[in-house]
């Protein structure tokens, strides 16, 4: 059995003056809709597309929402810190598990309790995060 291709397509949303986010496909010409929020004028361009396309609710659509300067600025910042975020709790969760590791492990034997307490985790974070460092050995 072939492959099918997904087929992707560009939609802009923009905002009119009355309000109204108005959604066009980017190379369908004359295809272009609107809703009162971006989910409701992103469901009516798939319908629209379906004028225009075959298999319209199985395209995938790329999202390119207009913004004002300065909002677009704001969602670029959060998302540059949101990223960032993910990379330090990733940094996080491995020096937690070398920390449960030192802690209950050699010499220490320290218990999950007091491990816990020392590093601002549940006792049962710790349990988890021992049998998680157990299942990799």
């Amino acid at each position: 059995m072939a492959e099918e291709i997904m087929k992707s397509y560009r939609v802009a949303y923009e905002r009119d003056p009355s309000g109204w986010w108005v959604a066009s496909v980017r190379g369908l010409r004359g295809c272009h809709t609107q809703g009162r929020t971006v989910d409701e004028a992103r469901r009516r361009i798939v319908e629209a597309m379906e004028l225009f396309v075959d298999n319209a609710r199985k395209a995938i659509i790329i999202d390119e929402v207009k913004l004002p300067t300065g909002a677009a600025r704001a969602v670029r910042a959060y998302s540059t810190l949101r990223k960032k975020a993910e990379r330090e709790d990733r940094r996080a969760a491995v020096a937690a598990r070398r920390a449960v590791r030192t802690l209950r492990g050699g010499r220490l034997k320290m218990s999950a309790r007091d491990a816990a307490r020392l590093l601002g985790l549940s006792h049962q974070r710790v349990h988890q995060l021992t049998q998680t460092d157990a299942e990799k050995r």
